[in-house]
């Protein structure tokens, strides 16, 4: 327990949460070499005769990991407090990180990546060969210093890319399991005091990607026509849940749908559009097996983003070189400047962020003067950042924020804590500062 808390000032309290959370990863990983230790003695063969039962050698992790006795890991459970299965579960994935998985398994160690982000990542890359996980292991450890969220959402792409026609299987699975589920109610369920919905049942639509979104947008339109029919008093008490109901009853009643939208004057619906910007590496110039990543969607086989496409009217736009800049001289940052910028930055340029990019607002890092020079506005003085880490640096005293580069930007905040933000992820420097409190120099911790 951390002694005299009370005393703690703002700074001292930054200091023990720092120290807490190395000696936390510290454990973690301590944890998960003790339960490899206890495999390794537990890796020979019982000797027991083969009968029904009996203690035997069986592999818990995936291809290319060691056997272990079966009936070992009741006793480490006990000693863990622990149920028998989750102490499998953890000897599994320690197994696959130090045997399949080194650099990922370096990447904890070191304390660079949290050893639960780690454990995700050998569950979910189990099913690949011990020859094709090392393309999950090469880029989880490229992305270490990037947000959990991040690396998994990599680490999720990588396995698909590591064996195309195994999840091409498990996409033409899943398709065939599309159609419309009603909860069926359970008893106590009406009353729970946490998951009760005495007034409701829930009905699940499981819809190819690309129809789902159209469905999502079609209820949406359809509840912003019949809020705009309501009575003024209706209109501004109804919530938003509300007006998607009768949205949604409506739709199911093609009659009433069909008078409510003939008193209206509306438009042919528009397809939905679509702007694609591809990133090409070398491997799909090659004509080798690709995955695309959309944005709110995850990653999808080509043919899933043609499905997804297929729906949508694509504007095309030219290549946009991301070593070089564009400036402008007004104070809002023009779209070609914001492009540039978050297709650089992938993600909020906040420390440790994993927002990402479809809601973000556009910051001048130096802020914007009505007198200042021409060429303030542009991706050299651009910070995509999520509204609340927006409102952070512009309204909490004491943030200082420097683009130092295209991609790079060095943060401090009120009580000293230094952190550089790239697209390659977020690193730690202890800022040395003037008189005047301007960063003058730093040094890194890796």
């Amino acid at each position: 327990m951390i002694p005299r808390l009370p005393d703690l000032d703002a700074t001292a309290v930054l200091t023990a949460s720092e120290a807490l959370r190395v000696e936390r990863r510290e454990r973690e990983v301590d944890d998960l070499r003790l339960v490899l230790q206890w495999a390794d003695i537990h890796s020979v063969d019982p000797g027991e005769p083969r009968v029904m039962g009996s203690n035997q050698l069986v592999r818990l992790g995936g291809d290319g990991t060691p056997l272990v006795q079966e009936l070992c890991w009741a006793e480490l459970a006990v000693a863990r407090e622990a149920g028998v299965i989750a102490t499998e579960r953890l000897a599994a994935d320690a197994l696959d990180l130090r045997h399949r998985l080194p650099l990922t398994w370096a990447a904890v160690c070191d304390l660079t990546v949290p050893a639960w982000v780690g454990r995700k990542v050998a569950s979910m890359s189990r099913a690949l060969g011990a020859d094709a996980v090392g393309v999950v292991d090469v880029a989880v450890a490229e992305a270490a210093h990037q947000s959990p969220a991040r690396i998994l959402a990599i680490a999720e792409a990588k396995v698909i890319e590591a064996d195309i026609e195994a999840h091409r299987a498990k996409v033409t699975a899943d398709a065939a399991a599309i159609g419309v589920r009603l909860s069926r109610p359970r008893a106590g369920g009406t009353i729970d005091p946490i998951d009760g919905e005495p007034a409701t049942r829930r009905l699940t639509l499981k819809l190819p990607t690309g129809l789902t979104l159209d469905a999502h947008a079609a209820i949406s339109a359809m509840a912003d026509a019949v809020q705009d029919r309501l009575p003024a008093e209706e209109a501004e008490t109804i919530t938003r849940g509300e007006l998607e109901a009768k949205a949604i009853e409506l739709l199911i009643d093609p009659r009433a749908a069909v008078a409510f939208l003939d008193g209206l004057d509306l438009p042919p619906a528009p397809r939905r559009a679509a702007t694609v910007f591809v990133h090409l590496s070398q491997a799909a110039l090659a004509g080798l097996p690709a995955v695309a990543r959309v944005e709110d969607v995850g990653p999808l086989l080509l043919d899933q983003l043609s499905e997804l496409l297929g729906r949508r009217d694509i504007a095309l736009r030219p290549v946009i070189d991301l070593n070089h800049s564009h400036a402008v001289s007004g104070y809002e940052h023009p779209t070609a400047v914001k492009q540039r910028t978050v297709l650089r930055m992938i993600g909020d340029a906040f420390p440790h962020s994993s927002t990402g990019t479809a809601r973000v607002d556009h910051d001048h890092c130096t802020p914007y003067h009505d007198v200042g020079p021409p060429g303030q506005t542009g991706d050299h003085n651009d910070a995509p950042l999520s509204r609340k880490h927006h409102r952070v640096k512009t309204h909490q005293p004491g943030w200082r924020l420097d683009q130092l580069a295209l991609g790079a930007y060095r943060w401090v905040s009120p009580h000293g804590l230094g952190r550089m933000v790239t697209p390659s992820g977020t690193r730690r420097f202890e800022p040395i500062q003037g008189s005047d409190g301007a960063v003058v120099g730093e040094w890194y911790d890796g």
